[in-house]
C-alpha cells in the first residue's frame, strides 16, 4: 500500500495529473455504476429502486450526465482552475461523461436502442473514451512528446505520417487500430499496410477491379475478423449485457409492425368493398331478371328464341369483371337501343312516359 502511494504520488501528483486522473476514476466509476443498474432493472429485481420516472415520464441516465457535464465544466471556469476545486470538478465531469456516453446511441439514433445491436455502439464509445483518457494520462499528447520541448522537424514527419496511416486504417475499416494507432506510433503502420476489410470503404473503391485481392481479403474475413468480432461481442455481453433479439423499441420494428397493420387494414377494406360489391350485384341481376321477366329487352340487337334476352345483359357482364379484377362497381354508360329501367321496387317506380327513339 505504501509503494502505491508513493507511486500515485509520484506519477499522478507531482507530474499534476491528478485532475485527469479523477476524470478517469469518474467516468469508469460511473459506466460500472449506472449498468449494474440498468441490468437489475432489465432483470426486474425486486429489492432495486428502478428507473425514475416522476409523473410517468421516464428520465434517462443521460439527462443527469448532461447536468453533471454542466457543473464540471462550468465550475472549472468559474474557480479559474484553482485548487483544490480542479480536482472535484475532474471527478464531476467525468461521471457525467460515463453517464453521457453509456447512452451514445441514443443520442446518434434519436430513439431508444439501448438493448438493441445499435446500442453497442454506446459501448464502442465508452471503451474507447477510456482508452482515450487513459493514454493522455501516460502522456500529455500523442507520441509522449511534452510540449516543453523543442519543435523538430522529424518529429512533426512521424506525426504527419501516423495520421495518414491512422486515416488510411480507418478507411480500411480496421476502427480499433487506426483510434488507437493515433496514440500508439507504428500500430496505425501495419493496419495502413495490411488488407482492408471486405465492408469498408477502401474495398469498395479498390478491390473491385482487383477480384484476386478482394478474394484475399473476404478469405481473411471468415478467419481472422469473424473470430475477433465473436470475442468482441462476448466481451460487450459480459460488460454491458446481451441485446434484445427482437428489440422492441427498435424503429425498424415501429416501421414493420405499421406496415403490416395498414397492409392487414387494406386488406380488410378491400375484402368488405369486395362484399358490398358481390351483394349490390346480386341484387342488381335479380332486379334486371325480375324486369327482363315482365318485358323482354334488346341487348344489342340480339334475340334468343321466343323472344327471350340471348344472355345477361351488358351491365351484369361489366359488374362481374370488375368484381373478380377485385376492384369496385364501375358504373359504364349504355350503348344507344337499350332501354333503361329503374333499380327501385317496382310498386314504388314512377310512371313515365318511355320514348322510344
Amino acid at each position: 500500500m505504501t509503494t502505491l502511494l508513493d507511486g500515485y504520488r509520484e506519477h499522478i501528483v507531482a507530474a499534476h495529473k491528478q485532475p485527469l486522473f479523477l476524470l478517469l476514476v469518474g467516468f469508469i466509476t460511473s459506466f460500472v455504476c449506472i449498468r449494474f443498474s440498468v441490468r437489475m432493472i432489465r432483470a426486474e429485481v425486486r429489492w432495486w429502486f428502478g428507473n425514475v420516472t416522476p409523473g410517468g415520464l421516464h428520465i434517462h441516465h443521460m439527462v443527469f450526465g448532461l447536468g453533471f457535464l454542466l457543473v464540471g465544466g462550468v465550475g472549472v471556469f468559474a474557480t479559474y482552475g484553482g485548487h483544490p476545486w480542479i480536482d472535484w470538478f475532474g471527478l464531476v465531469f467525468g461521471i457525467g461523461c460515463g453517464l453521457v456516453l453509456d447512452e451514445f446511441a441514443l443520442i446518434l439514433h434519436l430513439d431508444d436502442v439501448y438493448w438493441s445491436e445499435q446500442g453497442r455502439k454506446s459501448v464502442d464509445a465508452v471503451i474507447f473514451g477510456i482508452l482515450f483518457t487513459a493514454l493522455l494520462l501516460v502522456g500529455y499528447v500523442p507520441l509522449g512528446v511534452v510540449p516543453s520541448q523543442e519543435t523538430r522537424w522529424g518529429l512533426i514527419t512521424v506525426i504527419s505520417v501516423n495520421a495518414l496511416a491512422s486515416v488510411i486504417t480507418l478507411i480500411k475499416g480496421k476502427m480499433w487500430t487506426g483510434l488507437l494507432g493515433i496514440m500508439v506510433p507504428g500500430l496505425s503502420w501495419i493496419g495502413a499496410i495490411r488488407l482492408a476489410r471486405p465492408s469498408s470503404p477502401w474495398a469498395r473503391w479498390r478491390y473491385a477491379t482487383r477480384p484476386r485481392r478482394r478474394a484475399r481479403a473476404l478469405r481473411r474475413e471468415r478467419l481472422l475478423h469473424r473470430r475477433a468480432d465473436r470475442a468482441r461481442t462476448w466481451l460487450f455481453d459480459l460488460i454491458a449485457g446481451a441485446p434484445d433479439k427482437v428489440p422492441a423499441n427498435h424503429p425498424a420494428a415501429h416501421r414493420v409492425a405499421e406496415r403490416m397493420s395498414a397492409r392487414a387494414t387494406a386488406h380488410l377494406d378491400a375484402h368488405a368493398a369486395r362484399a358490398l360489391a358481390r351483394r349490390q350485384a346480386r341484387l342488381a341481376d335479380r332486379r334486371s331478371a325480375a324486369a327482363a321477366g315482365a318485358a323482354p329487352v334488346a341487348v344489342g340487337g340480339a334475340y334468343g328464341a321466343g323472344g327471350s334476352v340471348a344472355g345477361p345483359s351488358l351491365g351484369a357482364q361489366q359488374r362481374r369483371r370488375a368484381i373478380r379484377a377485385g376492384r369496385n362497381r364501375t358504373y359504364a354508360v349504355r350503348p344507344t337501343g337499350v332501354e333503361h329501367r329503374s333499380g327501385r321496387h317496382p310498386h314504388l317506380r314512377p310512371h313515365t312516359r318511355r320514348i322510344h327513339r
